[in-house]
């Protein structure tokens, strides 16, 4: 990903964009083609268990109540898990 912002950072030096600043369509679909592809490596990753657990608890009867699931403002843990 270094590289490829190394490769739009250079051809952005060289191009002759109009205004101060501008990207040229071709940089502004290859940023597109870099986002989608690191968007999709995170959407593959999924949703991490913990996570999961807690929606899951979230989505329960009473599971937005912060009395019920110990996430008011009195937590018994001390913030370790």
């Amino acid at each position: 990903m270094e590289q490829v912002m190394k490769d739009l950072k250079s051809q952005a030096s060289k191009s002759t964009t109009p205004g101060k600043g501008g990207l040229t369509p071709e940089i502004q679909s290859r940023i597109g083609h870099q986002l989608r592809a690191m968007y999709d490596d995170v959407v593959r990753q999924g949703v991490p268990d913990r996570f999961a657990e807690l929606i899951k608890k979230l989505d329960a009867p009473g599971g937005g109540s912060p009395n019920e699931n110990g996430a008011g403002g009195s937590n018994d843990n001390h913030g370790r898990d």
